[in-house]
């Protein structure tokens, strides 16, 4: 069974950074694509940042390019989302995720984390 355990959410003022960590166990996390997901309240959940199992192929959503930066190591099993320049409108629930592919993770995760909420005061 693969788990996902999210940490690093909280309260941080506009303009400020904070940094997301997924720790992933239950099956070799090398050779899967890892994302990140949030979902406003009220709102949709919606796909912010995913990564290639390699780490070669990145892609973000208009709304957080420039802004955030996913990374994995693969060593320590572990996906991080840095988020920095953060807005009101990026309060929500953060969710980590992970798929076989690198496509097929903006549509249909197959595993997902509990969440952490971001909380950005204006």
């Amino acid at each position: 069974q693969v788990q996902l355990v999210e940490s690093g959410g909280g309260l941080v003022q506009a303009g400020g950074s904070l940094r997301l960590s997924c720790a992933s166990s239950g099956r070799p996390f090398t050779y899967y694509a890892m994302g990140w997901f949030r979902q406003a309240p009220g709102k949709e959940r919606e796909v912010v940042a995913r990564m290639r199992w390699s780490g070669d192929s990145t892609w973000y959503a208009d709304s957080v390019k420039g802004r955030f930066t996913i990374s994995r190591d693969n060593a320590k099993n572990t996906v991080s989302l840095q988020m920095s320049s953060l807005k009101p409108e990026d309060t929500a629930v953060y969710f980590c995720a992970t798929d076989r592919t690198f496509a097929g993770i903006r549509a249909h995760p197959d595993y997902w984390g509990q969440g952490t909420l971001v909380t950005v005061s204006s």
